[in-house]
């Protein structure tokens, strides 16, 4: 067994007002909860090593491998539509970069090592809850094909940590292709700090978009990409029933992966404006303001890019305003497609998309469950008998007659097992229901992990039928709802 990491630091090559360099805090005694053995592998590390000794006390932070370079990044961000100029790695460190067996550039992130500078009089730790919350996200949205970042390991760390009241501590060993996100730029832009900004999107450019270093304005070229990046994650999250909770410009990565798995859930009952983030109160960041907050963020983006987009202040406003456009556009191409293909429609058919618009009206004035209805439709597009399954998910079953009736013309008219097979791609039988979820995190704090390594394994294959666990798809009871969730700091 070799404990062999690979590191190449490229950010840690940046100079140091980008980051403050932090050694991780030591932890007590700590346990190994999960370990993503694929995902490892990927990064060229020895599974078999990593759950040694050894290479659990280089996973939490007690010892530092060969090559890493840890470090605390700084970051400011709108929060709630609020800027706060510093914000930064409060309770996570940066410990390297390491390039995967498919030659892609993915940092190694570690949560809840312990105090930094931009920690604002926090602990620096992280509770067990968010950890196993994070982790069983993150790798759902993997399996679902949606950009994330992933997670490597979960740890307990044998220590108690105080949120209401003590807890339990925990460690995330978190991968992405980049920790850089919207906050990040303007971190410098509020400093006036154009050279750092340029240094910034350099380093962003040769990392994550190196296609775009041949452009005529490479900078123009990266506010597009990420545009684009952001706008078809979006279309993904909103399709799936995802709603991310505290969408602020430091939660938004450059890269275009989910980051930060905090107050964040799946509807079960679609609504447009549901709110899950107990600090939310505004309902900011519901399901259905996503793609409008998203635009706005990336205004934020294109606001610190300014001087670098054209030679005057009237160029370089055409230009952003040109990329920001097209957002719009990106976004609704993206959830269309998306949208039709989940009930096997033609989205250059206006009158399908109409259909597929009605049936979420339908779905939100009849309380039906999200995810069910679609996948049951998968069931009702080869047995018309099967309706009575769907109707069954509405609090007023007629509000599905008209609409079905609809359907099964237009999707009989032609191409059926293309349209079924395109169906059953997009229409996942299992996501991480907020009561799983719990129920994973309950059993955890007494001490019992096997309800989450269940939820896992279930979330690892989340198209498949798996009738071993059927319970799974299934949306909570009244007592079982989850309202309200919470971020863990």
């Amino acid at each position: 067994m070799t404990l062999n990491f690979r590191f190449d630091n490229s950010y840690a090559r940046l100079p140091g007002e980008f980051y403050v360099r932090q050694a991780p805090g030591s932890v007590s005694a700590p346990s190994l909860i999960a370990l993503n053995r694929p995902l490892a592998s990927l990064l060229h590390l020895d599974g078999e090593a990593l759950a040694s000794a050894d290479g659990i006390a280089a996973l939490c932070g007690n010892i530092l491998p060969s090559g890493a370079e840890p470090l605390a990044m700084a970051y400011a961000g709108h929060q709630f539509g609020h800027f706060v100029p510093q914000l930064g790695d409060g309770r996570a460190l940066l410990l390297g970069e390491i390039i995967g067996r498919d030659g892609i550039r993915r940092d190694l992130h570690l949560k809840g090592a312990g105090p930094t500078p931009f920690s604002r009089q926090g602990d620096g730790r992280a509770a067990l809850g968010p950890v196993l919350r994070e982790y069983l996200l993150s790798e759902a949205m993997a399996a679902l094909g949606v950009p994330t970042t992933r997670g490597l390991a979960a740890l307990t760390s044998g220590d108690e940590i105080w949120r209401d009241g003590p807890v339990k501590g925990a460690l995330l060993v978190r991968v992405a292709q980049s920790h850089v996100r919207i906050g990040t730029f303007q971190y410098f832009a509020a400093r006036a700090d154009q050279a750092a900004v340029s240094l910034l999107a350099d380093h962003v450019i040769a990392r994550n978009y190196p296609e775009l270093a041949a452009e005529k304005n490479p900078y123009l070229g990266l506010l597009n990409a990420v545009i684009r990046r952001q706008g078809e994650l979006v279309a993904k999250w909103l399709l799936l029933g995802f709603v991310h909770g505290v969408m602020n410009t430091d939660n938004m990565s450059v890269a275009g992966e989910t980051i930060d798995y905090g107050p964040c859930a799946f509807l079960d009952s679609y609504d447009p404006f549901k709110v899950f983030s107990s600090i939310d109160s505004h309902g900011r960041y519901a399901y259905g303001r996503q793609p409008q907050i998203a635009a706005w963020n990336l205004a934020r983006l294109a606001e610190t890019m300014l001087f670098l987009l054209g030679p005057d202040e009237e160029a370089q406003m055409a230009e952003a305003n040109g990329a920001l456009s097209s957002f719009t556009t990106i976004f609704a191409s993206a959830y269309r497609a998306g949208l039709c293909a989940k009930l096997g429609l033609d989205p250059s058919e206006e009158a399908d998309v109409s259909l597929a618009q009605d049936l979420l009206t339908r779905m939100a004035e009849g309380k039906a469950d999200f995810t069910l209805v679609f996948r049951c439709l998968c069931e009702a597009a080869e047995d018309h008998a099967c309706d009575r399954q769907v109707r069954a998910l509405f609090a007023e079953p007629e509000l599905y007659d008209e609409w079905a009736q609809n359907w099964h013309h237009r999707f009989d008219a032609g191409q059926r097992g293309a349209r079924l097979a395109r169906m059953r791609t997009a229409n996942p039988r299992y996501i991480p229901r907020n009561h799983r979820i719990e129920e994973a995190i309950k059993a955890a704090q007494k001490g019992d992990f096997s309800p989450f390594q269940t939820l896992l394994q279930v979330l690892q294959t989340p198209y498949d039928e798996q009738p071993e666990f059927a319970e799974f798809a299934t949306p909570p009871r009244p007592d079982e709802e989850v309202c309200r969730t919470f971020c863990g700091t």
